[in-house]
């Protein structure tokens, strides 16, 4: 059995994230290219975008800190600490509207 402080790693990788020209920063908790499920914090700082791509399989978007949009097409999702957000099954984009950290869940189908 493992056990990680989610709150502890979001704050080192939300620190990270500011000291860095790329402004973010990423840390998986479970799983990996061997695993089915795949459990990655990720912080940005503020205004950084996770440019258009696909989504790699059935995902979520766990916010646990900021605000975020996760956006596809015309559509777009606001996401506060706690929100939950499904990750559409199309091309999209994730933007930082405020230094955020959040929990991505992957299960990759295939």
């Amino acid at each position: 059995m493992e056990k990680f402080s989610l709150t502890a790693l979001a704050r080192e990788q939300l620190e990270l994230a500011n000291n860095v020209s790329s402004g973010r920063a990423s840390h998986t908790v479970y799983g990996g290219h061997e695993h089915v499920l795949r459990q990655t914090v990720i912080a940005l700082a503020a205004g950084q975008v996770l440019d258009e791509h696909e989504n790699p399989g059935e995902a979520t978007v766990h916010v646990l800190s900021g605000r975020v949009r996760l956006a596809a097409g015309e559509t777009s999702w606001n996401g506060s600490p706690g929100d939950l957000l499904v990750v559409p099954d199309a091309r999209h984009t994730l933007e930082a509207v405020e230094a955020s950290v959040l929990l991505l869940t992957v299960a990759k189908v295939g």
